[in-house]
């Protein structure tokens, strides 16, 4: 005994040992890491990641090296710690930390003028964009980086390979909206860079994902040729996770085409490689196929025991998509045992995992398993109820006439209501019509359309093409963006923003570009996921200038802030130093042709119209400003609502289908 515990103690003493040495060993390469680092300051992403990969998912590591990079001013390290980071908290969920590391990234890639780095880091804001299900923005940056990768006429490995991912996280986007033919379209697309670069990762991914989409639409042979084609690539580069990934994508196939023997053994085999790397949520994945296929096979023994070790592993690691699917499996399961209250439990635990609204024929099979359950346990109870049923059938007779006049009645009352509900509805419609079209009048006046492209007629006949075409470029532009708000009751800050640049731009050649516009955002706020009514802010602007600035001889600044200081509101406020209202007016009267702005009345109506779906309503102030008694400016205050009525919550986890 005492010999047998001197060896456990020696052993224990030689794994600390190594432990340790492994330990100090990887500090002591960090350690000359940095000292390479700090010496050289490389700027190619591929040396860089070559030198850093080793230590890029851990956080205190990646923070050292990012406060050594700011101290020495290298913006290559610092933007490279910045992405690592943020990778590691999109792998945690913790999205919103992660695009700010992202964007911190994106800001010191531009600073240092790398081209790789900014489109690396364009492609990071886009997948963790992606991962929290808004699209707009996910899309936005990976077209962008596209565009910057585009525009490089001797693309590095690294831009080729930026293509591909952009093209890979497009077409995810696509299949997680069900756009099955446009995503395939771009997994072909980054599958063509994958093919010259000989990339076989990228190859079996996107294969894979081609497989997935083709399997959604229904195409399953097409589909398990793109699953096989995936399976050689990982064979080739050797990666276990990849052929596990395979095996059941093809074991899933088989299953559909009732092929049980040849979905047999590949499920299994799926599972064994699935213990050996010890990855929980393919383990999961691969117990559910194997229940499936002895479900199929009417071996419900086996099939529970297999189904119920993918439960137990996907509550243990929080799996929803698995708990789902293998709670639905065992309702089935028990459904063919005749256990219909086990059934019923089961289902109703993965319609509460689902979070979903049950379709009608959800709905249907949750009644049946209920009914079920009611006959096989309730029968004195079912028989009680049928002699109630006769007896309420008999009073239901005699009494005929009145629920007959009733029934009548009630159908007349919802009738009635309906048409009313419909008439308002319909008025509501044509008043959110009309203002919209009134807007887009306002915005689209000929006066300002003539006097633009005057402005640039000038720009031509003096022969300064550069100011021509660009203010040309800018104007056609701003038309389109009209043209696009007109159909839309809202947008994003971030493009209305964008548009009230345009039109300012426009209209700053008609003052000889004498108008200092400056746009302030508060960084708290997320401009692309934050919605206001579609060209709100332009006939504020249009005011300042028409009637603040246009009399005024120099000096002219306009300043458009947007601030938060309350959850429930954006703020954004309009300065102009103009002559003030009181005297633009006076000026105004003596016009023989008068400047009459309705845009104010119309943008109050739509104003009203958008925070009805909001717990608040806006608020516009008008302050006239004052300097030593004398009016020196106007400032225009506008609180828009962001908190919306009864919002709703959906959560539906769903199982990647890409790897």
């Amino acid at each position: 005994m005492s010999h047998l515990l001197s060896h456990k103690l020696l052993c224990t003493c030689i794994i600390l040992f190594f432990y340790a040495s492994t330990n100090y060993a990887q500090t002591s390469n960090f350690e000359n890491t940095l000292n390479y680092i700090e010496v050289n300051q490389p700027k190619q992403y591929t040396i860089i990641d070559s030198v850093i990969k080793p230590f890029e998912r851990d956080s205190l590591k990646m923070k050292r090296l990012l406060e050594l990079s700011k101290d020495r001013n290298y913006y290559e390290g610092a933007c490279f710690a910045l992405n690592a980071m943020g990778v590691t908290n999109r792998n945690i969920s913790n999205y919103n930390q992660s695009i700010k590391l992202h964007q911190k990234a994106k800001e010191y890639a531009e600073k240092a003028q790398n081209d790789e780095l900014k489109i690396i880091s364009l492609n990071m804001l886009g997948v963790a964009y992606r991962r929290m299900d808004v699209v707009k923005p996910a899309l936005d940056y990976h077209t962008e980086a596209l565009k910057s990768a585009y525009s490089i006429i001797n693309p590095s490995k690294t831009i080729k390979h930026s293509i591909a991912v952009s093209q890979n996280s497009i077409g995810n986007i696509y299949l997680a909206l069900k756009q099955y033919d446009l995503a395939i379209i771009q997994f072909n697309k980054s599958l063509k860079i994958e093919k010259e670069a000989d990339n076989k990762l990228g190859l079996a991914i996107n294969y894979h994902n081609i497989g997935y989409a083709e399997e959604a639409k229904g195409n399953l042979n097409v589909a398990l040729s793109n699953y096989e084609k995936s399976l050689e690539y990982n064979n080739a580069i050797n990666s276990e996770i990849g052929r596990v990934i395979c095996y059941n994508s093809i074991g899933g196939i088989y299953l559909k085409q009732e092929r049980y023997k040849e979905a047999e053994p590949i499920i299994k085999e799926a599972l064994e490689k699935a213990l050996n790397i010890d990855d929980q949520f393919y383990i999961a994945s691969s117990y559910i196929n194997l229940g499936q296929l002895e479900l199929e096979m009417n071996q419900l023994s086996s099939a529970e025991k297999n189904l119920k070790k993918a439960l137990n592993i996907a509550n243990s690691y929080n799996l929803k998509s698995s708990v789902t699917e293998s709670n639905k499996l065992l309702s089935e399961v028990n459904q063919k045992n005749k256990k219909f209250k086990a059934a019923l439990e089961y289902y109703k635990e993965a319609v509460e995992i689902e979070n979903t609204i049950l379709t009608e024929q959800n709905l249907q099979y949750v009644n049946d398993i209920a009914i079920e359950y009611e006959n096989e346990n309730k029968n004195n109870q079912i028989k009680a109820l049928a002699l109630e049923n006769e007896t309420v059938r008999l009073r239901l007779e005699r009494n005929k006439k009145i629920l007959l006049y009733t029934s009548l009645l009630l159908v007349a009352l919802g009738i009635a209501l309906f048409i009313l509900n419909r008439t308002k509805a319909l008025r509501r419609d044509k008043h959110i019509l009309t203002l919209e079209q009134d807007m887009l009048r306002s915005q689209m006046n000929p006066h300002f359309i003539f006097n633009s492209l005057n402005s640039i007629k000038l720009y031509i006949i003096n022969n300064d093409k550069t100011n021509a075409v660009y203010y040309l470029n800018k104007f056609s532009k701003l038309i389109r963006k009209i043209l696009m708000a007109s159909q839309e009751k809202e947008t994003s800050l971030s493009d209305e923003l964008e548009t009230m640049k345009l039109y300012m731009n426009i209209e700053n050649i008609r003052f000889s570009n004498e108008i200092d516009f400056n746009v302030t955002v508060d960084p708290a706020i997320n401009t692309e996921v934050t919605k206001i009514p579609s060209m709100v802010l332009q006939p504020f602007l249009e005011n300042s200038l028409w009637h603040g600035l246009s009399s005024k001889a120099e000096n002219k600044k306009i300043d458009l802030k947007v601030s938060k200081n309350s959850p429930h509101f954006i703020t954004v406020e309009i300065t102009d130093n103009g002559i003030g209202r009181l005297a633009s007016r006076k000026i105004n009267d003596q016009k023989k042709l008068k400047r009459n702005s309705v845009g104010i009345d119309i943008t109050k109506a739509r104003l009203a119209n958008f925070s009805e779906a909001f717990e608040n309503s806006y608020s516009l102030d008008i302050e006239d400003l004052y300097e030593n008694g004398r009016p020196c400016g106007t400032k225009i205050t506008l609180q828009i609502p962001t908190t919306k009525l009864k919002p709703k919550m959906h959560s539906l986890a769903t199982k990647s289908p890409h790897h």
